[in-house]
């Protein structure tokens, strides 16, 4: 219970709550809005889907979803749904305030609005996704930013960025930092050995977990995996976890010349629960990606003790600290030196463990949940509706 706020009607965009394929963001909106409407039975909570919903995200009682279609998956599609028909659905609903999980707005509302920004990757890396998209993202993310009553995101490092890039002060935004499942925890000698016979055919294993697109720097990984290989020969296999999100040919032409070819393996989407397992019996997860908000994996890795190979490069160093081992994520034979550190060396695997669980317990959904909401009190602030 809030004392301090009227009771409210407030709306949300949760047009990413899919089940059986939640990513990074839809993960962060169900795990802090089941918490966040629990927490505040006072306020009204209207869901707004775009498609039929899933009744399982109707969290409480104090929570009522809604259908506006069509489904949003296209540029076209989201100029319609957030510039012409959200504007009507929320003054029909009569909206006390707006919270948008992932950063989409309605320009033509003045309704008071918690924009969650998690990272403004299309603003330095624009080839790395469809020109359609990139040109919106480009287009109306700077609009977002400076229309949203107040901004959260991920990361100290996403939020000076989005200041920096978008003329924005630092504090009218938040750092809300990503939580890890609670499903996610250290697997028994037992279960490695099992995961390792699921996933690797008994062989240990590097993983790599995130959707298949560029910036994920699947390419480069794949070059230092076969080096690797080249120059340290072993058992070792590299399994690769994600669904494709955009075409990547760097990628699949990498993949097509590999020596090693045979060692790689592509899972596709895991489930949670295979997932954790996966992530459990790894030797190390490999995660390379060039520009991250914040890098989830790499909390849910530490939280299992499994060492992490990182990226020197945006949020990653600020989100591990010193429980990772940092390579140049542009820098092939910098990736294989560091995976090569870390698979070698049992005793640097044993200290990146410890480090690596101490420094996830500060990464909990609780937590999250929580600092969501002390934002969205800091914008009810801003717009005098405290």
């Amino acid at each position: 219970m809030d004392p301090h706020l009227c009771a409210m009607r407030i709306v949300v965009n949760t047009r990413l709550l899919l089940p059986g394929k939640l990513e990074g963001i839809g993960w962060f909106t169900h795990e802090t809005l089941s918490r966040i409407v629990r927490a505040h039975p006072e306020h009204r909570f209207i869901f707004l889907f775009d498609r039929p919903f899933d009744k399982q995200f109707i969290y409480a009682d104090n929570v009522e979803g809604a259908v506006l279609p069509p489904p949003t998956r296209h540029p076209l599609l989201y100029r319609l749904w957030f510039n012409w028909l959200l504007p009507r659905k929320l003054k029909a609903l009569k909206a006390d305030a707006f919270i948008s999980p992932d950063g989409f707005l309605a320009l033509k509302s003045n309704v008071p609005t918690l924009a969650v920004i998690h990272d403004i990757n299309f603003e330095h890396h624009p080839g790395d996704m469809p020109k359609a998209y990139a040109d919106y993202y480009r287009n109306h993310f700077p609009r977002f930013a400076r229309h949203a009553t107040r901004i959260a995101t991920v990361s100290a490092y996403s939020r000076h960025d989005i200041a920096r890039t978008y003329g924005i002060a630092e504090e009218h935004i938040d750092v809300v930092h990503n939580g890890v499942g609670a499903v996610f925890r250290p697997l028994t000698a037992t279960e490695r050995e099992e995961a390792a016979q699921e996933f690797a055919a008994g062989h240990p294993y590097l993983v790599c977990i995130g959707s298949l697109n560029p910036r994920k720097n699947i390419a480069r990984l794949l070059q230092a995996f076969d080096l690797l290989m080249q120059r340290h020969p072993s058992d070792l296999r590299l399994l690769v976890v994600g669904e494709r999100m955009w075409q990547d040919a760097h990628m699949e032409s990498t993949w097509k010349g590999m020596r090693h070819q045979d060692r790689v393996i592509f899972t596709g989407r895991l489930q949670q629960q295979r997932l954790h397992r996966a992530l459990g019996g790894a030797t190390a997860l490999a995660f390379v990606s060039y520009f991250e908000g914040f890098g989830i994996p790499v909390a849910e890795a530490m939280r299992c003790g499994v060492p992490v190979v990182a990226a020197n490069a945006t949020s990653l160093p600020e989100v591990a600290g010193d429980a990772a081992h940092y390579c140049d994520p542009f820098n092939v034979d910098d990736i294989v030196r560091a995976l090569h550190a870390v698979c070698s060396d049992p005793v640097l695997q044993a200290r990146m463990r410890t480090l690596g669980l101490e420094r996830a317990a500060r990464y909990t959904w609780d937590r999250t949940a929580e600092d969501l909401w002390h934002s969205f009190r800091r914008m009810c602030t801003d717009r005098g509706l405290v």
